[in-house]
């Protein structure tokens, strides 16, 4: 058994309802000034990008963190920002995160609703952007 955490950093990848299929991306130094035209519109942007049927239940989500007692995690390999522990944990605060939507817009990330997510995908897997997809097998195909 293990008990996943993560990072503040990438906490804004989890704020969705559990099976929501989501595309993130963003741009780093290494891409390209078209794929930031194309995609973002500036360098600044970060997108979180759902399919239709997901909008709803985004915004009827209620969502918690729930804050652990470091002393038995380490660090999940090869992916930065994730964390492990093999002990049963119990948390030391469980916190209302409030509206998903609210929090995409204060943090100033867009949460962009597109028709097909993984037409999308397709195309930001095969530029020079920054990326994490999740719960993607859940997306129309």
């Amino acid at each position: 058994m293990l008990v996943w955490a993560i990072d503040t950093r990438h906490l804004p990848l989890y704020w969705f309802p559990r099976d929501c299929p989501r595309g993130t991306f963003w741009a780093d130094a290494g891409t390209s000034d078209d794929d930031v035209s194309r995609f973002l519109g500036s360098r600044e942007r970060r997108v979180h990008a759902v399919e239709p049927p997901w909008e709803e239940r985004i915004r009827a989500a209620r969502l918690f963190a729930y804050r652990l007692p470091p002393e038995s995690f380490e660090p999940y390999e090869p992916a930065g920002g994730y964390w492990i522990s093999r002990a049963t944990v119990e948390p030391l605060e469980v916190e209302p995160l409030g509206d998903p939507v609210e929090l995409h817009n204060a943090a100033g990330i867009e949460l962009r609703v597109v028709p097909r997510l993984l037409e999308l995908w397709d195309d930001v897997i095969a530029s020079t952007l920054e990326f994490s997809g999740i719960r993607l097998r859940y997306a129309r195909r």
